[in-house]
């Protein structure tokens, strides 16, 4: 059941970076046009990134929870003797941090009428491309239409454990 457990608590994450994920890219939509924004200058598009956490644990700990049929059909399978207990082993997770995107520049719009044009008529405009935002939402929408069917998945493996 722990197998269960964990792959509805990973697909539990993925669900919140990808809440993330449209979450900023729906701000970058409705500052496409932001030419001021609190901090000084035009809006800066933002993104997620998600990076590789660490998590400790031992070893034997892991391969218990990993091998449990091997430990059933045949008690040499795993040797405790063969290997040390107290050995940690890195596992992964999964951060993410919203981040102002460091590729995300500036566009240069003639329109001498904007309350915000330079002497030349020129406004600096946030370089937020609506096409390439909504690309992001729907992969962002799918992703997280993956893992609420791996959690749907799971849930039905569960319930058809408890069943027989």
């Amino acid at each position: 059941m722990a197998g269960i457990l964990n792959a509805i608590e990973i697909s539990s994450r993925g669900l919140s970076i990808q809440r993330a994920r449209m979450n900023v890219v729906a701000e970058n939509i409705a500052n496409a046009e932001t030419t001021e924004t609190v901090e000084g200058g035009p809006y800066r598009r933002k993104r997620i990134v998600v990076s590789e956490g660490k998590t400790e644990g031992t070893f034997d700990s892991m391969i218990k929870q990993a091998t449990g049929r091997l430990t059933r059909t045949d008690s040499r399978h795993l040797s405790t003797q063969s290997r040390p207990s107290s050995r940690k082993v890195d596992l992964p997770s999964v951060d993410w941090a919203e981040t102002v995107d460091p590729d995300s520049g500036f566009r240069i719009v003639h329109d001498p009428s904007h309350p915000e044009a330079d002497a030349d008529g020129y406004v600096k405009m946030p370089d937020v491309e609506i096409v390439n935002e909504m690309v992001d939402m729907i992969a962002a929408s799918r992703a997280y239409e993956a893992n609420t069917s791996a959690i749907s998945a799971a849930k039905k493996m569960a319930q058809d454990a408890l069943d027989i």
